[in-house]
């Protein structure tokens, strides 16, 4: 069976008479001031009163004469719904509430400074690089040489930013330059120095072998 038709009270759009809001504006779809439980109400009291007279008025019974009291002159001019709000119309509010985003803490920064040895160690490990190739092995004896620590020569050359596998082809390349050498002995020059056999072979072909 169709719904029945009405027009919005806002827009004037034809709408449904049970739909909860216009599809057009919406504006919720109020039910008549004459539908609504207060108003039959307030009609079952007046007529009760003229039924019983001029006596009848102080024979109305308290609760009535409560939930008349209780209806608010400015929501019988404004003919607004005064049920309270359904389940879902609580829930949907509580959907649409913008959660609280809990403000994330701040890291601490647990990273300790470097020690003078590791400092120094560091800076002489770099300046090293600048004009020979070194293995990672061959470096850090080089640097306890100097008369660093094992501790700080070590923590040196693992953060001064060397790439091994370049190192050992520079390494190649100077090696090739005033002497002559075989693929494997060129390796095996390299591996004497400190590179791993990984790192030798990849020097030897970066060479030209």
């Amino acid at each position: 069976m169709a719904a029945k038709m009405k027009n919005c009270s806002t827009c004037n759009a034809e709408i449904a008479s049970n739909a909860k809001t216009c599809p057009s504006c919406g504006a919720k779809n109020k039910k008549p001031i004459y539908k609504r439980w207060w108003f039959i109400l307030i009609l079952v009291v007046l007529v009760l009163s003229a039924l019983g007279g001029t006596g009848g008025e102080d024979a109305e019974t308290p609760e009535l004469q409560s939930v008349a009291s209780r209806q608010p002159a400015e929501e019988l001019a404004s003919g607004e719904d005064a049920t309270e709000p359904s389940a879902e119309e609580l829930a949907s509010d509580e959907d649409t509430a913008e959660p609280t985003v809990a403000e994330p803490e701040k890291p601490v920064n647990t990273v300790p400074e470097m020690t003078m040895g590791q400092k120094n160690a560091l800076k002489s490990a770099q300046q090293y690089l600048d004009y020979s190739a070194f293995s990672y092995e061959g470096l850090v004896k080089q640097l306890e040489y100097e008369g660093y620590s094992n501790a700080d020569a070590v923590y040196a050359v693992d953060r001064c930013g060397a790439d091994w596998n370049e190192q050992a082809a520079l390494s190649a390349e100077s090696y090739l330059e005033y002497s002559s050498f075989s693929r494997q002995g060129l390796i095996d020059q390299l591996v004497y120095e400190g590179f791993t056999a990984e790192q030798a072979a990849y020097g030897a072909t970066a060479a030209g072998y």
